[in-house]
């Protein structure tokens, strides 16, 4: 049975071995007009002052913003912002960062949540056929704008794997409508492999 296309971003699911998942997240901040939207289910990225978000800029050091595909600075899956809105003046929490949205304390920036932990487990579709000889390689994340109407994600994993890459594969999903590895649009559980806290040199 072909499986549903329907992307959701990375899902998080669990942690590596029995560990159950806290489902916990840590706080990041979003500089004050960054541009660049996130989306709940995003993969986001430390800035270095070079590093692109998707749709092109930089994040300065210190910031988070949205993950170029194939970059490897990344911090964790986006999961909703608090910042006080210029135009109402009032706190508000939102799935998703617009982008561009000067806040009423730019010096704070916007806080961001983040499931960060490196050993963290998340579902997410591909955006091709997967077989199951990719388990244990590597691949990356593939970007698509996610929805301003419930500010969810729309990223993938690609239809290729590669010897190394932003996420490490792990095993394919139990959803029962999306596990057909014949067909494109398979759901599989993946692991951080290029993280700012794991495997990697900061600078």
């Amino acid at each position: 049975m072909a499986n549903q296309d329907a992307p959701f971003g990375f899902r998080q699911v669990g942690g590596l071995g029995s560990r159950p998942t806290s489902e916990g997240t840590s706080k990041y901040v979003i500089a004050s007009t960054q541009a660049g939207a996130i989306y709940a289910g995003d993969v986001v990225t430390a800035g270095d002052g070079t590093t692109k978000y998707e749709g092109g800029g930089t994040i300065a050091y210190g910031y988070i913003g949205s993950s170029e595909t194939d970059a490897v600075r990344n911090v964790g899956i986006f999961n909703g912002v608090f910042y006080d809105d210029p135009t109402t003046a009032k706190p508000t929490f939102k799935n998703y960062w617009p982008g561009g949205v000067t806040v009423t304390n730019p010096a704070e920036g916007a806080t961001a949540f983040v499931y960060d932990n490196p050993d963290d487990l998340f579902e997410v579709q591909t955006s091709g056929t997967l077989a199951q000889t990719v388990a244990s390689r590597g691949n990356d994340m593939a970007y698509t704008a996610g929805s301003t109407v419930n500010g969810r994600s729309k990223e993938e994993i690609t239809g290729a794997a590669v010897a190394s890459g932003q996420f490490t594969m792990i095993r394919k999903s139990e959803d029962p409508s999306n596990t057909d590895l014949s067909t494109a649009n398979s759901n599989w559980i993946v692991k951080f492999n290029e993280h700012v806290y794991y495997n990697y040199t900061n600078t």
